[in-house]
């Protein structure tokens, strides 16, 4: 009995390890599986109680570098805590593929920031807003009937205009210096304002039909003033964090009076939208033949004849309509003068550039004739200029935050719903393993290497406008006015830097990476002057 008892156990046993070892090996196997589905991207060292990582901001390096310098550590994707809210911070181009190809559904949305409620009409304006049906039904309207390329291209006379006029008066200011006897001395610009001033009226016109820098009334000029240093003030805040967009329950306390700020900006900017709103629906009712001329409507005649009356996703016509002129304003004035800027940094810094340049302006134009939009496909070393500076100097080097809508396996790792996405469009810009010399004003590399890259979020080795649903809509404007305006200011003058050190290239931050410091430089004709008296 003993001995049949005792097989029976050690045969039980033996069943038993036959089935216990399998099933622990796969549960091992298993748990293995999980781990690696559940590991999260590695989380930066240093956060502090309660503020997280917002220390790492409070230095004087610009916050695309730091996070620059941290993905050296961390690779291509790591975790930041921005108060209680978790941000991915994406650094490399093959990331960036993943993410906005097989996820891009997943991180169109926005967070709600506290900017976007009090500066962006509570979301109304649908480049800051979430991702869903409102957004969808704007994105259409202005990619299908705002800034087509034949809508571009009916515009041509405004952007024309605007420049010439812009350099005539830039000429002016040479003569009137220099007693108008049209001596070769240089005078002294601020061509920063400048750029300013004719990108400002250039979307103006487009926008509005009218404009407000130049031979203007004074009345003008107090309210073109308020309305730049107001649109100045919006592109800051924007990129300003807020204690309650990282400590929500603090969400009531308004340290550094940001929130403050938010409101009186954009009851100023409301006011003159307002004001040009109802302006247009005057001339509406008095001018019905403006409604048929499909050639002289402005942006804002044509975002009336769309959704004048209308309400989409609780928002009223006159809401959407300001908030979409202001959404253009944002992406379309100061990120265009912001570049063209950087623009004359670089080729201030790099003077065989600038000759180079100028060689091609003078066999492709000559100096009897002032450039036109059409002679740009011929500019092939001047479009190269334009992207060697987007890839040193994206107008916005942290894309705009996103937020994952659903749980996601991202390079491997694990993403929670809610999770921030930021994109460090300077790091992948300037990433060593595609860029030799990364940090080089190099644009020959865009005639050999690195010819068949472009700018428009297919190649994402270079994503200047962004990538996926999100991509910036006006990049076909917007690559229209930065190759029109410089190639016609440098056809225009010669310039010189007035120092014999090398320009500042010192970064401001905010929603748009700008000079710290006022851009000076020395000019003088270029052209024939019976080119500037015809202007």
């Amino acid at each position: 009995m003993d001995f049949v008892l005792s097989n029976l156990i050690n045969s039980t046993t033996i069943a038993l390890l036959y089935f216990i070892i399998p099933l622990c090996l796969f549960l091992f196997g298993f748990s293995k599986f999980v781990h690696s589905k559940t590991k999260e991207a590695p989380i930066a060292e240093g956060a502090w109680p309660i503020l997280g990582h917002l220390s790492l901001f409070s230095g004087t390096q610009s916050p695309h570098r730091v996070l620059g310098t941290l993905a050296d550590k961390y690779g291509p994707l790591f975790t930041i805590k921005l108060g209680s809210k978790r941000a991915l911070i994406l650094n490399n181009w093959e990331m960036a593929k993943e993410c906005f190809t097989t996820h891009d559904m997943v991180v169109s949305s926005r967070p709600k920031l506290v900017a976007t409620k009090h500066l962006g009409y509570n979301g109304a304006m649908f480049g800051f807003g979430p991702y869903g049906p409102y957004w969808r039904q704007l994105r259409k309207i202005v990619t299908l009937e705002v800034l087509t390329n034949r809508r571009i291209e009916q515009q041509q006379h405004v952007r024309v205009s605007e420049v010439r006029a812009s350099i005539k008066e830039l000429f002016d200011v040479w003569s009137t210096k220099n007693n108008e006897s049209y001596s070769s001395n240089y005078v002294l610009v601020e061509l920063d304002q400048w750029f300013t001033h004719l990108t400002f009226n250039m979307v103006l016109r487009m926008v509005v039909g009218k404009r407000y820098f130049g031979l203007i009334t004074s009345s003008e000029e107090d309210e073109s003033k308020i309305c730049v240093k107001a649109l100045k003030k919006l592109m800051h805040l924007f990129g300003v964090i807020t204690v309650g967009d990282v400590i929500p329950c603090l969400n009531f306390c308004d340290f550094g009076g940001y929130v403050k700020a938010m409101k009186e900006t954009s009851k100023e900017l409301d006011k003159i939208v307002d004001e040009w709103l109802k302006e247009h629906r005057h001339e509406r009712t008095n001018l019905v033949e403006k409604l048929d001329d499909q050639g002289n409507q402005d942006i804002m005649d044509v975002l009336l004849s769309l959704l004048d009356g209308t309400t989409i996703e609780g928002f009223d016509g006159d809401t959407i309509i300001k908030a979409t002129i202001l959404t253009l304003f944002a992406g379309g004035s100061d990120t265009t003068s912001v570049t063209l800027t950087w623009a004359l940094c670089l080729l201030l810094n790099n003077p065989l550039v600038m000759e180079k340049a100028k060689e091609e302006l003078d066999a492709q134009i000559g100096k009897e004739r002032c450039v036109c939009e059409s002679d740009i496909n011929k500019l092939t070393y001047l479009q190269a200029i334009v992207k060697e500076t987007l890839r040193l100097y994206p107008p916005a080097p942290l894309s705009g935050p996103r937020e994952f809508s659903e749980n996601c396996t991202l390079g491997g790792y694990h993403v929670i719903k809610g999770t921030r996405l930021i994109t460090n469009l300077w790091r992948i810009n300037t990433d060593p393993n595609i860029w030799p010399d990364p940090l080089e004003f190099k644009p020959e590399r865009f005639l050999t290497t690195h010819k068949d890259v472009d700018v428009r979020g297919s190649n994402f080795v270079l994503l200047p406008f962004g990538s996926g649903r999100r991509i910036c809509p006006g990049i076909s404007l917007g690559l229209q006015m930065l190759h029109f305006i410089l190639a016609s200011f440098l056809h225009s003058f010669d310039i010189l830097n007035p120092t014999p050190e090398l320009v500042d290239m010192s970064e401001s931050f905010g929603l748009t990476n700008t000079k710290a410091t006022p851009l000076k430089i020395l000019i003088k004709p270029h052209l024939s002057i019976n080119c500037y008296e015809i202007m």
